[in-house]
C-alpha cells in the first residue's frame, strides 16, 4: 500500500517517476476498469518502466463505470457540470482526506498561508447544484481564511461590489475566485451601475475557473484575459486548472502558463495515435498523472488540447472538436 505522505512529499522527477510506477502497479492489480483497459491494449504490469509506459484511461470511463481501485465505502461522489440530459461523470471518494490534503496543499505551495487571504467566491453555477468538488475545495478554503468577510456570492452583485470596495480600503488581499460567464457579468453590472470596480484593482487576485456553462459563446483565453484585466483593473487573471476527476489542481499565476503540484504532472499525447507522445513545445492531449487520486485512477487522458514546456509548465489550448463543453477552463479555440 502506498502512503500518502510518500505522494505528498515527492522532491523530484525521479522521486515522481518511482511513485507513479508504484501507484501505477497498485491500481492494475486493483481497479478491475483499469485493469480491464490495460489487458485491451495488451499491456502487462511487468511490462511498464517509465511514465510513457503507463497507460492513460480515457476521461469518458468516469462516465459509464465505477472507477475504484479499494472496496471501502463511498464517502463523497463528486459529479460533473452538463447541460440537460447529458451524462456526467462521477468520481467515486473512499478518502476525501486524500483531497483535502491536496488541494490545502497545492494552494499552499502556490498562495502561501490561506489565513493572509480573503476568499470571495462568484461560483453560481456550481452552486445552483449538487456535488461539485469545487464547492467541496473552495468552503474549506473560506472556513481555512478564518476571515469573516470570506464566503460565497450568487447573484448578488451590487452587494459583492461593495464588499470588494471595503476589503480594498482595508488594504486587504483578496482572491475573487470565479466561474467566467459570472466574473463578465459582474464586469457589466459594475459599468451598468457605473461602479468604479477598476479602482479595486490594486490588492485583488482575479482567479478565473473556466467555462461559459451555457450562458454566452465562448471565447478564447487571450480575448476573455484581455477583457478582465480590463474590466478590473489588474496586469494578469490567474486560473485555476482542474476537474471532477481528479483530485488535484494545477494553477496559472498569469498567461495561461498552468504549473503543477509536485504529486501531478501533464503529458503531451498525440492527437493521431493516443499511444505516442509529442515533443515538448508541440500541440497535443493533455494526459493527467495525479497521484493524489490513489483510489481511484492516478493516470488520466482528458479531452483538453495543451502544450508543455521545458521547465514543466503547460498551456490549455482547447478542447477535441467531439468533446463534450464541460469541466474547469474550457477554453476553445
Amino acid at each position: 500500500m502506498i502512503d500518502s505522505q510518500d505522494i505528498f512529499t515527492i522532491a523530484n522527477a525521479k522521486q515522481f517517476e518511482k511513485i507513479a510506477l508504484k501507484v501505477f502497479r497498485f491500481q492494475y492489480e486493483n481497479n478491475s476498469v483499469y485493469r480491464e483497459f490495460c489487458e485491451l491494449l495488451k499491456v502487462e504490469k511487468g511490462s511498464v518502466k517509465n511514465l510513457q509506459q503507463i497507460p492513460f484511461l480515457p476521461i469518458q470511463f468516469f462516465k459509464s463505470h465505477k472507477v475504484v481501485s479499494n472496496c471501502n465505502p463511498i464517502q463523497e461522489t463528486f459529479t460533473s457540470s452538463g447541460t440537460t440530459g447529458m451524462i456526467t461523470s462521477k468520481h467515486l471518494i473512499t478518502d476525501v482526506t486524500l483531497y483535502e490534503e491536496s488541494y490545502r496543499k497545492g494552494f499552499s505551495e502556490f498562495y502561501g498561508n490561506i489565513e493572509d487571504y480573503t476568499i470571495i467566491a462568484l461560483l453560481p453555477s456550481y452552486l445552483e447544484r449538487s456535488g461539485s468538488s469545487l464547492i467541496y475545495m473552495v468552503k474549506d478554503l473560506i472556513e481555512l481564511s478564518n476571515n469573516e468577510n470570506s464566503g460565497f456570492y450568487l447573484h448578488n452583485h451590487e452587494e459583492l461590489l461593495f464588499k470588494l470596495k471595503e476589503l480594498n480600503s482595508l488594504d486587504k488581499n483578496i482572491i475573487l475566485i470565479g466561474v467566467t460567464y459570472a466574473l463578465l457579468d459582474l464586469i457589466e453590472f459594475a459599468k451598468a451601475t457605473s461602479f468604479p470596480l477598476r479602482e479595486l484593482g490594486n490588492s485583488t487576485i482575479i482567479m478565473e475557473t473556466g467555462g461559459m456553462k451555457g450562458k454566452r459563446k465562448e471565447i478564447i483565453r487571450e480575448e476573455l484575459h484581455e477583457i478582465l484585466c480590463e474590466g478590473f483593473g489588474v496586469s494578469s487573471i490567474h486560473s485555476e486548472y482542474g476537474m471532477t476527476e481528479l483530485l488535484s489542481q494545477a494553477y496559472s499565476l498569469g498567461n495561461g502558463i498552468f504549473e503543477c503540484p509536485n504529486w501531478m504532472n501533464i503529458l503531451i499525447r498525440d492527437t493521431e495515435d493516443a499511444l505516442y507522445y509529442v515533443a515538448t513545445g508541440k500541440t497535443g492531449g493533455l494526459n493527467v498523472i495525479d497521484l493524489a487520486n490513489i483510489n481511484s485512477c492516478s493516470f488520466i487522458a482528458t479531452q483538453d488540447l495543451g502544450k508543455k514546456y521545458p521547465n514543466n509548465s503547460f498551456e490549455v489550448l482547447g478542447r477535441f472538436d467531439n468533446s463534450d463543453i464541460r469541466g474547469c477552463n474550457l477554453m476553445v479555440l
